[in-house]
């Protein structure tokens, strides 16, 4: 279809592209209420027996990210 002396091949390349998020970052990280980013604690996977419980309840609960690093995050996931 031709409108005003644009074609169809013309038209796709104005429109810019999608931005693609990475799955690796967003299988990691989610966002709170206010924005910030939230990541798991690690040292939860193995070993479990020599671990204290105090400390094994403490990794099970969820961390922020530090501001320095959130915004590298957030060029990773675009719609944070």
């Amino acid at each position: 279809m031709v409108e005003r002396g644009l074609c169809e091949r013309s038209l796709r390349v104005l429109t810019m592209p999608k931005m693609k998020t990475n799955r690796c970052a967003a299988k990691r990280f989610r966002f709170t209420g206010t924005g910030k980013v939230r990541r798991s604690k690690s040292g939860l996977n193995h070993m479990m027996q020599e671990k204290s419980r105090k400390r094994l309840r403490r990794l099970r609960k969820n961390d922020t990210v530090d501001k320095a690093m959130a915004k590298r995050v957030k060029i990773l996931l675009p719609y944070g």
